[in-house]
């Protein structure tokens, strides 16, 4: 007879990635250390589904600094599942696919905690809590409350921003230590982020 095969733990850490910064990478880690993730797929979106539209490059300079960022962590891995499907991301859908596909995962869905208040809003929100476990990131100033279940893990409070690094780069100011060398270097040499 065979045993019920353990699931495995993954971590999904979705945004635009517009560029990924040592914040991202801070996160995906304690999180994956403090929940005993097996992986954490970084899930760059096609098209962020948000009302606030960020100017964003296109997916293909984004996935390239996420896989740069990401090279030197076993335990991190690149999703292309909402880039590869193209136009609107929206998380359950993604889900829903991933589930189907990869039956033998667990998936813990991890965000800030500023993103925890806004779940109520998030399309199929009630489809999308049977799928995934959801791991708030602990931030100052936002409550621990929600209608739904949320692991909470505490992180180190890191202030940088993606939008702090475009900010920087468009200024013309060193962006080093605030992005993984490979992703610096990537930026620098494709001319991002420059009008």
């Amino acid at each position: 007879m065979a045993a019920t095969a353990k699931k495995r733990r993954i971590g999904i850490l979705g945004g635009t990635f517009n560029p990924p910064h040592l914040g991202h990478l801070v996160i995906a880690d304690q999180v994956a250390t403090q929940l005993g993730l097996d992986q954490v797929l970084f899930m760059p979106d096609a098209e962020p589904p948000h009302v606030d539209r960020k100017i964003t490059i296109p997916a293909k300079d984004r996935v390239a600094m996420v896989k740069a960022a990401i090279a030197d962590n076993p335990r991190f891995s690149l999703e292309l599942t909402e880039v590869e499907r193209g136009g609107r991301s929206y998380s359950y859908e993604t889900m829903r696919q991933l589930t189907q596909q990869h039956p033998e995962n667990q998936y813990y869905f991890i965000i800030g905690g500023d993103m925890v208040a806004y779940l109520p809003k998030w399309y199929r929100i009630n489809d999308l809590v049977k799928l995934v476990q959801f791991v708030g990131v602990c931030r100052q100033g936002y409550t621990h409350e929600s209608p739904y279940p949320v692991l909470w893990v505490d992180v180190p409070q890191i202030g940088i921003s993606s939008t702090m690094v475009r900010e920087q780069v468009r200024r013309g100011q060193s962006v080093r230590y605030l992005v993984p060398t490979l992703v610096d270097l990537y930026i620098k040499e494709h001319l991002l982020y420059r009008g």
